[in-house]
């Protein structure tokens, strides 16, 4: 498995516990949570992706 699509699931995970936590309790980082999730949606993508082929 690619370490960057698992680092990107990783983060997107503890991004939405972080808001689901911060849904009953307020907290200074809870914006945080939805970046994280942003950011590891975009990482997870980004590791999934398949290498293009050289055509040169």
């Amino acid at each position: 498995m690619n370490r960057l699509f698992v680092a990107g699931v990783v983060l997107t995970l503890v991004g939405i516990v972080g808001y689901a936590i911060g849904t009953s309790v307020a907290y200074l980082g809870r914006s945080a949570s939805v970046t994280a999730v942003m950011v590891g949606l975009t990482v997870a993508a980004v590791g999934h992706a398949t290498p293009t082929e050289d055509t040169s």
